[in-house]
């Protein structure tokens, strides 16, 4: 008997934190299980736990004097013990919201809610701007001329983006703009971005964090009616002046400042600023005439009031006014969109160029926080979604078309290998892509997420586009017209540096920012610490038991979950997925528990251990990957020519999250908990494995033929059927496939393989004989054609040079 009631009141208390029950229903489990061992006569000491265990729980249960006797003396010590915040740090924590994010953190997701969230669309206004002065633009464009002839936009194409306002994407058209949304937004920067970097980047600046996107937030109404319709028309061009040479990464720390003080201006004496500034890596300054700007503001006179150090301040600075030094450029690595250094020396201007005016004086650190909570998450990760679909559509393509040893060079194992690692990360992205322009959409502003975004997109992009180049050996290391990757190539470290440089984002920011936002009582306990409130304990002692029965139902769960690979858990589907919910809702659970056990171990310390943070980012971040894969599968249809794609990103993610878990239990700080952790939260160790060789093998010949699933996974890039570089290949591609079962006719009756050399003589033989058909033969013929020219590199005099200052200088800017 009381044995058995041992087995009860384990699985009643494994089944009550399993589901994270309230306190009350302990204490009634605990009466009722007390009362059963003295009625059944169980053994003296399982009747004696059981009393004092209830006891206990009925103790926890009487909150005000739990909260007198444990909560009132805890928080004084965390008080005592919490790391101070510097304001700057608390503003960022404070921008934005959460979104998904913060259901993973509570280790039991609810995924019906974000099945429930919309599809991905766009307005039909967005699709026929696309279809329409988008591809006509990408048309325009000749990468070379851009970026090695010129260095630059031609005239044309600047104007071309002025009057079809593309600078206005975000812009309410009450002031002349586009007013589209994230997701169209992120298609038009894509889509040029899937044509050339630079024509991408100088659409995109203005349309993310800069004078535009502040003045909507926090401009007064005269700002607004005054500049808005001028951004959107093009009149003005913006930039936005953060990084300086001491401040990079650390934007706070800036020396950029502005003086309070009386000058004249326009001949009218006002109250304004004197600034100084030395700002550099600012993209389109060469070319801007309203610079916005970041310093800090000081009020040594008091004219403003009693405070002296007011803070960062944002300002909107025309570019004529004296003192203001701009012009020259920097070139970034295989870009040439317009960035260079701004500078000024003593210039004045009115309080009234403060963007929200007098009253928005000290806040541009929080506005700034603020908007880029959204921003980060568009135009970054629109160019490293571009760059993976066009990885996978060119060297799919490539791979097709281009033979070694008698043979595609997509059909070896090794190149296959490489082809399914593109085309599975370019499906993660795009997916991660699409669900976070949703939740935008809808209204949120996940400063986390757009975090994730902004790492995960980009370091995606720089792994497809070097698998790209790896399969395009030679091909993609000749510079020319013809080598459609190099620029592209070239600009990776771009997009990993700006908007918080990769490793800051993934050591610092992902889960240091996450697990204070997105946990469902962190936060709370921290705000409970920081409150002069009278309900200081009552918020504290809430909090903290919150915390306390958060952490053991993820125990339980992690425990259980791993136990049973998920199976006790609940799929919001059916069907070949519906385990990948089940695995995600284990590995949830154990994220969490982990967390909370590196925060109980590091205290406040854990901000310096960025290794454990890296790792644990990266948890968190395919934890949301994984998801919003599911979330795409479902929205497109559940299409069955997706699910090697699906299941290779899924079996990628899953084995990564398990060896990020691992680490992080191996470099805990108190050494025994290590495997002590590691059983609980992975009981029957490492269930997973990366993509296996056959898995592989399906997805990469996704894109080896023309097929609906390839089609998905490059949508939204701009198609050129043209006598361009990618125009040649996509007709060789197309070529190739129409060609391929004529060539097997050949083959087979001549036992010999179409080649360069052979073509005319085997396909002639071929029709003398009635093996094929002249049309048939044409077919080969073709293909053998542009597969010659698709395959061919550039060739240049021995003494040829490239005069990079042929377009450069004032008459560029007076184009531009």
């Amino acid at each position: 008997m009381t044995l058995a009631l041992v087995v009860i009141t384990g699985l009643i208390a494994a089944t009550l934190a399993y589901h994270g029950s309230a306190l009350l229903l302990w204490v009634v489990a605990g009466v009722a299980l007390s009362v059963a061992g003295i009625w059944l006569d169980a053994s003296a000491i399982y009747s004696t736990l059981m009393v004092i265990t209830s006891a206990m729980l009925v103790f926890f249960a009487l909150t005000p004097i739990r909260q007198k006797v444990i909560s009132k003396p805890l928080l004084a010590w965390f008080k005592a013990v919490l790391p101070r915040l510097s304001d700057t740090e608390r503003e960022a924590l404070e921008a934005g919201n959460t979104w998904w994010d913060a259901q993973i953190f509570t280790g039991k997701p609810e995924w019906k809610q974000l099945l429930s969230a919309p599809k991905p669309s766009l307005s039909a206004e967005e699709q026929a701007f696309i279809d329409g002065p988008v591809d006509e633009l990408c048309r325009m464009i000749d990468d070379w001329e851009i970026s090695e002839e010129r260095k630059d936009l031609p005239p044309e194409m600047w104007q071309f983006l002025k009057d079809n306002r593309f600078f206005s994407m975000i812009i309410p058209k009450q002031y002349g703009g586009l007013d589209f949304s994230a997701q169209g937004n992120s298609a038009v920067v894509m889509k040029l971005a899937s044509r050339n970097p630079t024509a991408a980047v100088s659409v995109m600046v203005p349309n993310s964090l800069g004078p535009g996107e502040l003045l909507m937030h926090y401009g007064t109404e005269e700002q607004k009616n005054y500049h808005l319709p001028r951004l959107a028309k093009g009149i003005d061009i913006p930039c936005f002046a953060l990084t300086s040479p001491a401040a990079g990464s650390d934007a706070a720390s800036m020396v950029d400042s502005g003086v309070v003080c009386k000058g004249v201006f326009e001949g009218k004496e006002v109250l304004g600023f004197r600034l100084n500034w030395d700002k550099r890596y600012i993209t389109l300054a060469p070319i801007a005439t309203l610079i916005g700007l970041a310093f800090k503001a000081y009020d040594p006179d008091g004219l403003l009031g009693d405070v002296e150090d007011l803070g960062i301040t944002c300002a909107l600075i025309p570019s004529h006014l004296p003192g203001v030094e701009n012009g020259n450029r920097h070139f970034p690595t295989g870009g040439v969109f317009m960035n260079g250094p701004t500078r000024g020396k003593d210039v004045f201007i009115p309080l009234e160029y403060v963007i929200g005016g007098r009253e928005r004086v000290g806040q541009g650190w929080r506005m700034l926080m603020q908007s880029l909570a959204a921003g980060r998450a568009i135009s970054l990760p629109a160019l490293g979604v571009a760059g993976a679909k066009m990885s996978s559509k060119m060297t799919g393509a490539y791979a097709r078309v281009r033979r070694q040893f008698k043979m595609p060079i997509g059909y070896f194992e090794g190149i296959e290998e490489v082809l399914a690692r593109i085309a599975g990360n370019t499906y993660r992205m795009d997916a991660a892509r699409e669900l976070t322009l949703v939740a935008l959409d809808q209204g949120a502003k996940p400063s986390v997420l757009s975090a994730i975004l902004k790492y995960q997109l980009t370091e995606g992009n720089r792994q497809c586009i070097n698998d790209a180049m790896d399969v395009h050996a030679g091909k993609g290391i000749i510079m020319g017209p013809n080598n459609y990757l190099a620029h592209v190539y070239q600009s990776i470290p771009v997009a990993i540096t700006v908007e918080g440089a990769n490793i800051l984002t993934r050591s610092m920011i992902v889960f240091g920012q996450g697990v204070i936002r997105c946990h469902p009582w962190l936060l709370k306990e921290m705000e409970a610490a920081t409150t002069d409130s009278r309900d200081a304990v009552k918020m504290f002692d809430r909090a903290f038991f919150g915390h306390i029965g958060h952490v053991v139902s993820n125990l339980v769960r992690a425990f259980t979950l791993g136990l049973t690979n998920g199976r006790i858990s609940s799929s919001p589907v059916d069907g070949p997925v519906a385990h990948y919910y089940r695995r995600l809702n284990h590995l949830s659970a154990a994220f969490t528990f982990i967390s909370d056990i590196v925060l109980l171990t590091l205290g406040g310390t854990f901000k310096f251990k960025e290794k454990l943070s890296g790792r644990l980012a990266d948890v968190l971040s395919h934890l949301y990957l994984c998801s919003a894969m599911l979330k795409r599968y479902e929205d497109q249809g559940r299409n069955e020519e997706d699910l090697p794609l699906l299941r290779w990103g899924m079996r990628d993610s899953l084995y990564l999250i398990q060896e990020r878990l691992v680490e992080v239990s191996r470099h805990l700080p108190v050494k025994f908990l290590g495997p002590v952790i590691r059983f609980l939260i992975l009981p029957r160790g490492r269930q997973y494995a990366p993509p296996s060789d056959y898995l592989g093998k399906r997805v990469a010949r996704i894109l080896l033929a023309d097929t609906e699933a390839r089609q998905r996974l490059v949508a939204g890039t701009f198609t050129s059927f043209d006598d361009d570089a990618t125009g040649i290949l996509n007709q060789a591609f197309s070529a190739t496939l129409k060609a391929a079962p004529v060539e097997r006719l050949l083959k087979n009756a001549y036992r010999e393989v179409v080649s360069f050399d052979n073509c005319q003589a085997l396909t002639s033989q071929g029709v003398a004989e009635k093996v094929i058909t002249e049309e048939q033969a044409e077919l080969v013929r073709e293909a053998q054609r542009l597969t010659k020219l698709a395959i061919d590199v550039d060739e240049f005099p021995w003494d040829h040079a490239i005069d990079h200052s042929q377009h450069g200088g004032e008459p560029l800017r007076e184009a531009s």
